[in-house]
């Protein structure tokens, strides 16, 4: 049933129950893939969502409108069991049935890019990181769920995973450790990470959830914090309403201030900057020349990083120039 280069089992409820509504009317599912073995058995290429659902209904493991499969008739119960799946037989290599499961719609579900290599690198070390990354229940979830976003069914768990240890190139990486027989480095790797993430920053806020932290661990993770004077930090822009992207705040700190653009400061608003470019008399208020509206920019005259805040009365129009040779100091 779930061959090496498989997914995990990711039908909901509703998309099971789905299924057994099409076998109970008689309508017929999706053709069915199975590759033929070299002993003369079959593993299921393209299917198993399906055919997976038809078994735990009759295993019990659900119920349809309130009824398990114990609760139907017998001819309600032979209905299901007679019904005739349409099937496709594939013989081949594996490097050809690799290419078959690749290019196979799975019942309306595509192959997620993660999917597609876990396929195309199916192996040990494949299995070994679906063991730590690719389940609910795995302990990666347990450990960072309030900190990645996607689902581990879905190897979004396992793609955040092998981007960080990799730095972004998972294809090579996975090329290069397919034969590997464990994946405990990956492991140890991503749990150093949160290890870092947490130690330094003990209060959980929302706006953790789906940051880059392995991006900003390869970068500053080498760094020395407070994470004490971290705290108070991030409690002051916190409540800063001229810091737009909270989630920034986090990289902004770790650079020591570098990335303010990270934290995407509040603009002034065109009916500001418009205010002050009448008061300015359409002139520039560093050069003194005239400028269209639309040739100006506005500008904080005290800047945000210095106390300075988006309001109009810290608002001045420059000419390009003089913004850009201000903004280079």
């Amino acid at each position: 049933m779930r061959p090496k280069y498989q997914r995990e089992f990711i039908y909901s409820d509703a998309e099971q129950k789905a299924v057994i509504d099409t076998v109970t009317k008689g309508y017929p599912l999706n053709v069915m893939y199975w590759a033929v073995r070299g002993d003369g058995t079959y593993e299921v290429m393209d299917g198993q969502q399906r055919t997976l659902s038809i078994c735990e209904y009759v295993a019990g493991k659900f119920d349809y409108f309130f009824r398990y499969f114990s609760n139907l008739t017998k001819e309600e119960q032979n209905r299901i069991l007679d019904y005739g799946l349409t099937v496709y037989f594939c013989e081949g290599g594996d490097d050809e049935k690799l290419e078959w499961f690749k290019t196979i719609n799975i019942a309306g579900k595509e192959l997620t890019g993660q999917e597609l290599l876990n396929a195309v690198y199916a192996g040990p070390w494949t299995a070994d990181m679906k063991r730590f990354f690719s389940k609910s229940s795995g302990p990666a979830y347990a450990l960072a769920n309030r900190y990645l976003k996607g689902e581990p069914l879905r190897q979004d768990y396992m793609e955040t995973a092998l981007e960080w240890i990799s730095g972004g190139d998972v294809k090579s990486y996975m090329a290069l450790h397919q034969h590997d027989t464990t994946a405990m480095a990956e492991w140890l790797y991503f749990k150093g990470v949160m290890d870092w993430v947490q130690t330094l920053f003990p209060k959980y806020r929302r706006e953790m959830k789906g940051l880059d932290w392995g991006g900003l661990f390869r970068l500053y993770g080498k760094g020395k914090y407070d994470p004490a004077e971290m705290e108070r930090e991030i409690q002051r822009l916190m409540s800063d309403d001229d810091v737009t992207r909270k989630g920034g705040i986090y990289e902004y700190l770790l650079s020591g201030g570098e990335r303010e653009s990270a934290l995407s400061i509040r603009k002034f608003t065109d009916s500001q900057k418009r205010a002050a470019y009448e008061r300015q008399g359409g002139k520039c208020a560093d050069c003194g020349k005239h400028f269209e509206f639309d040739e100006m920019h506005g500008d904080h005259k005290t800047p945000w990083s210095k106390g300075g805040h988006t309001a109009p009365d810290n608002l001045q129009m420059l000419c390009a120039d003089c913004n850009r040779r201000k903004g280079g100091k």
